[in-house]
């Protein structure tokens, strides 16, 4: 968002950022392979974007929650939690994927610290260490194989009964990748950093840090009520130009790519940024 912000703020646009200040990974300590960022806390990161941003005096800021999008064509009116509504010739849409958390105790106190979804951006810090994966069904077999590339200690914790082909669990097994089948009861940690993985007989797996990708949602269905489409994973169906179905209506970052990378979201935001101009000029001149 910020990123679109100032590309469209050095365009000589007025923007409006509307945000409620409660970023996913407000629970992650560090962030890994942003160039110029590596290892910086991701509020650091992200102050530092504000006070760029903001030296720009076409860019302005509202902290709040946009609750309604109304679409009248040739602009939009945005209305907030706090009563506000604001209009506007474009709308990007920023606003991320919400993860949704199994019910595993401990589970969401280590998401982001040593539960983790991405191993380009965390794998690194925890490589040739006892390492976990929970997950089932297709995705299970690829996870592993990707994870094994950091670490030759691991295991597949399925939280119930495997779905994995036949074929897909001897190649694990071959690899030497345990496949443990038993409902999973607790992870348990400190701070958030991951100690033992508990299942129902009450055996203990001591780990460094397990990967996982939670069911995700859509954090906001605005987009939806407006009409954009999604697609298969439920992600809003963007073009090549960050646009979606909807004219005037851009989206950037995780809630339009599975690649969920700060990097990218920053390359998609200054797309979307640039584009939404591009279609400005093109109704203007």
């Amino acid at each position: 968002g910020l990123s679109s912000a100032m590309t469209l703020g050095r365009s000589k646009r007025h923007v409006l950022v509307i945000d409620d200040n409660n970023p996913c990974n407000r629970q992650t300590p560090h962030l890994h392979n942003l160039i110029t960022h590596d290892g910086e806390p991701p509020a650091v990161i992200r102050q530092k974007a504000l006070d760029q941003v903001k030296r720009y005096d076409t860019v302005s800021f509202y902290t709040g929650t946009a609750m309604a999008v109304s679409n009248h064509k040739t602009f939009f009116e945005v209305s907030t939690s706090q009563g506000d509504v604001f209009s506007s010739k474009k709308i990007i849409f920023t606003t991320g994927m919400k993860d949704i958390m199994p019910s595993i105790k401990g589970f969401a106190e280590c998401w982001g610290i040593s539960v983790l979804h991405c191993p380009y951006c965390h794998g690194y810090e925890v490589k040739d260490t006892p390492l976990g994966v929970i997950a089932n069904e297709k995705m299970a077999y690829e996870y592993c194989r990707m994870i094994h590339h950091w670490s030759k200690d691991v295991k597949l914790f399925t939280n119930g009964r495997s779905s994995l082909a036949p074929e897909q669990a001897a190649s694990l097994k071959m690899h030497g990748i345990e496949i443990v089948e038993e409902e999973i009861t607790e992870l348990q940690h400190e701070n958030g950093q991951l100690k033992e993985l508990i299942i129902k007989s009450g055996k203990a797996y001591r780990l460094t840090a397990a990967f996982a990708k939670a069911p995700l949602s859509q954090h906001c269905t605005i987009p939806e009520q407006l009409g954009c489409e999604l697609n298969e994973q439920g992600l809003l169906k963007v073009d090549d130009f960050q646009h979606t179905n909807i004219h005037g209506i851009f989206a950037a970052g995780d809630n339009s790519t599975m690649f969920r990378s700060v990097g990218a979201a920053i390359a998609s935001g200054i797309k979307a940024g640039a584009m939404a101009n591009h279609q400005l000029i093109e109704e203007e001149f």
